[in-house]
């Protein structure tokens, strides 16, 4: 029974954090991640099946993202100017979380795996849909579940969207 409380818990913590990115409720989102948190993206290439061990970049190399919550803080401050181009006039999203499963169990730290879709839309027609999975970790604190880890591989290898402005 318990498995079934912790795994009610984790999606729960997903869905309140899908939430908070739709909602432009960046400050409540960025509360969610631990003060040592990697947040990497890296870039996918298409290698032949003999290579799939190169085919996402490593931290380190070239990437996406990779960030502390610092840098994350930074981006949502620039947000909150209202002088970041890229969202402004703010983009309309909406982040489906889907198939959470806890991979492992580790004292007060869970490895945690799920499928996304983020849909957005710019202006009066720009859309853009990015679909993959994600990796984290996330440590229970005083708070709650926080976000210490979170790697995003992208199913796309050609990005066809104008910026990457938003979160995953």
């Amino acid at each position: 029974m318990g498995n079934v409380l912790l795994q009610h818990e984790v999606e729960q913590f997903y869905f309140h954090e899908s939430g908070l990115l739709d909602e432009h409720r960046y400050a409540e989102w960025i509360a969610l991640f631990t003060d040592d948190t990697h947040y990497f993206m890296p870039l996918r290439r298409t290698v032949p099946r003999r290579q799939l061990h190169r085919e996402f970049t490593k931290p380190g190399e070239m990437a996406f993202f990779d960030e502390t919550k610092e840098l994350l803080a930074t981006r949502v401050e620039k947000l909150n100017t209202g002088t970041a181009w890229a969202e402004d006039p703010p983009s309309r999203t909406r982040h489906l979380i889907t198939n959470i499963r806890i991979a492992e169990q580790n004292g007060g730290e869970l490895v945690v795996q799920s499928n996304f879709m983020l849909y957005r839309t710019r202006l009066k027609s720009d859309v853009d849909v990015w679909v993959g999975r994600r990796d984290d970790t996330l440590r229970r604190t005083s708070d709650g579940l926080a976000i210490a880890r979170r790697f995003i591989y992208l199913d796309q290898t050609v990005l066809q969207s104008a910026n990457l402005s938003n979160f995953f």
